[in-house]
């Protein structure tokens, strides 16, 4: 596991529709200093303020996980590129966007991946700290859950069901690292079923869905001629929205965490129980081979915790800036 923060070699762009608003927009990656995390930047809108990659700026979580800026400038469907950043292991980067929305690409985090591999990590002379959870952390709605279990590593395992002859019920699981992700995960789809497609345009979301960008799905099967890249394609998209989301933590998690039927909105909720429950997780650095560092918890009680998580999470007052990793 690496113990020193990275960012990417040189910038990179992509442009494309977007899933949900039907806008263009090109976006462009550009290397981050170190202790900044992932940062958004509205570039068509020069007033509004950068805005980092944190859950205290969640807004909606409708079909996808939306943020917005101090100026209420929103940066929406960010769950395939954050997966893609924290997946490959880039720490601190800066995303600037000329739209609303982070283009949807082919539907999943593998076109971002791919570039990413290609442009290269580059190693930051600062501590990597991750966010290890002790005890179980958990939110249950109805028979949806999200929890995450204590693990010496990050592991995901997510169960969906659906009501159709092509799902049912799927399962996966991987012990991920950016090898794994980009070969088991990134390529995973977004997917929706015929039917609902009309619903959802008449409220305004997946105005840019198309096959191009979707695994489409009617009452015989699959739409798209390709067909599926994985047998289990869905359960791995729905890996895929898990680890985008709770890259919002702001941290690298070790843990095991375990989902059923969950969406967006689960994933929100678990972040939230997370920060009232400091006493369940601490903040740790690695000095290499098993050995670690806890971080002295800011957080002193539950009533305070959800605030004090949160600001401390944000990188103008990060407490970590300027320490060694090790004295």
């Amino acid at each position: 596991m690496d113990s020193l923060q990275h960012t990417i070699k040189r910038p990179v762009s992509f442009a494309g529709i977007g899933l949900h608003s039907g806008k263009v927009a090109t976006l462009s990656i550009l290397p981050g200093e170190k202790n900044s995390g992932i940062r958004f930047v509205r570039s068509d809108l020069p007033q509004a303020a950068p805005t980092p990659a944190f859950m205290d700026r969640i807004i909606d979580t409708r079909l996808a996980t939306t943020i917005a800026t101090e100026d209420e400038a929103l940066i929406s469907t960010t769950e395939h590129l954050l997966a893609a950043l924290f997946g490959m292991g880039i720490d601190n980067a800066v995303v600037e966007l000329d739209g609303p929305e982070v283009p949807i690409m082919d539907g999943s985090a593998g076109p971002f991946v791919h570039v990413l591999k290609r442009v290269g990590r580059r190693r930051q002379n600062a501590c990597k700290w991750m966010l290890k959870v002790n005890q179980e952390i958990s939110f249950v709605e109805g028979d949806s859950y999200v929890k995450i279990l204590p693990y010496d590593g990050f592991k995901v395992t997510c169960e969906i069901e659906f009501n159709h002859h092509l799902i049912r019920k799927q399962t996966f699981s991987s012990d991920l690292n950016p090898q794994k992700f980009a070969k088991e995960i990134a390529g995973a789809r977004t997917f929706g079923f015929l039917d609902q497609v009309e619903k959802l345009r008449q409220s305004g979301l997946a105005l840019g869905g198309s096959l191009e960008n979707a695994v489409v799905i009617d009452d015989d099967g699959i739409v798209n001629v390709e067909g599926l890249r994985f047998a289990d394609e869905f359960a791995r998209h729905k890996t895929l929205d898990v680890i985008g989301d709770l890259a919002l933590l702001g941290f690298p998690l070790l843990g095991h965490v375990v989902t059923r039927k969950s969406g967006h909105g689960h994933h929100f909720s678990l972040m939230k129980q997370l920060a009232a429950q400091p006493e369940r997780w601490d903040l740790i650095a690695y000095k290499g081979e098993g050995e670690s560092r806890v971080l002295e918890k800011v957080v002193v009680s539950t009533k305070e915790a959800g605030d004090k998580l949160l600001s401390y999470l944000l990188p103008p007052s990060l407490a970590l800036v300027g320490q060694p990793c090790f004295a």
